[in-house]
């Protein structure tokens, strides 16, 4: 019973963690097989195992808590960097628009 329940946990954590990964635009869309950036819902699954975090400290095995982190981090860094390719983008038709003004 609790070796399913492990599996289970992690089979959990990994979902989130593709699903976040697809709405980052770093995976294809499993339904459509086309790339598709949703950095809001990306934020929101962070903010999920975030909590799943809080939740469970203390109370995972070593290859769960390192698992966990390991899906965190990498989706903070990879939102981080999305992120930061909109911004310039914003910057870039803001600069456009004042040109075509003149």
């Amino acid at each position: 019973m609790e070796k399913e329940s492990d599996a289970r946990f992690l089979a959990f954590i990994n979902q989130l963690y593709l699903g976040g990964m697809a709405h980052l635009g770093k995976l294809p869309n499993p339904a459509t097989g086309k790339i598709e950036k949703n950095l809001e819902i990306a934020h929101e699954t962070i903010e999920t195992l975030r909590m799943v975090e809080r939740k469970t400290r203390g109370n995972l095995s070593r290859e769960e808590e390192s698992m966990l982190k390991s899906f965190l981090t990498n989706l903070q860094l990879n939102y981080v960097e999305e992120f930061n390719k909109k911004v310039p983008e914003k910057e870039e038709t803001k600069k456009e628009k004042g040109k075509e003004k003149k």
